[in-house]
């Protein structure tokens, strides 16, 4: 035992970790190169001021959901456009306000109903997205957009959305948005 109680890893473990390790940053790489812009965004950025679900902030979820939409991508040989398929995924919710909190002019109660628009009018403010990118913004929230998503990228978000938001929600994945909801308070 360590000096925090925990037993040292084996080495088959420590084989494990660092190869999951490694996947990540190949991913993780992957999306800096495909969306350097967006990352650097003064609005993207501010996306770690929101929480999204449990204590995720909108920034980690949607960082979240495009490695997880890779990963779908990957393990099930889904043919698509991986920079599209990156771009569109941390585009997804780019709402820009807690939508934990009503304001003046929005109570933010059908927030599930309408945020996909208003994450594609944000970023189409900013950037210059394909139709593909456009329909998984759009058509993210299906079955609540009405209309399904007519791309295999924006299904693949849409299902990593889904699948991101439920362990977030039942805190089985932890952000650090909790950090940022105590600093709030004082």
């Amino acid at each position: 035992m360590d000096g925090r109680g925990h037993r040292p890893r084996t080495k088959r473990q420590a084989e494990k970790w660092k190869r999951e390790l490694e996947r990540f940053r190949t991913v993780q790489r992957q999306i800096k190169k495909e969306a350097p812009d967006i990352l650097s965004s003064g609005n993207f950025q501010r996306t770690k001021e929101y929480i999204q679900h449990g204590s995720m902030t909108v920034n980690d979820h949607v960082l979240s959901v495009a490695r997880c939409s890779l990963a779908i991508s990957a393990g099930l040989h889904i043919s698509c456009s991986r920079r599209e398929l990156i771009r569109g995924a941390l585009l997804h919710d780019y709402f820009l306000y807690d939508w934990h909190v009503p304001d003046k002019e929005n109570p933010h109660t059908l927030h599930g109903f309408y945020h996909p628009g208003t994450a594609l009018r944000n970023a189409l403010r900013e950037y210059k997205l394909t139709d593909r990118e456009k329909d998984i913004i759009k058509k993210h929230m299906w079955p609540l957009t009405v209309v399904p998503p007519r791309c295999r990228e924006a299904w693949i978000v849409t299902t990593a959305d889904k699948w991101c938001s439920l362990m977030e929600t039942l805190h089985m994945r932890r952000g650090h948005g909790a950090i940022l909801q105590k600093l709030r308070k004082y």
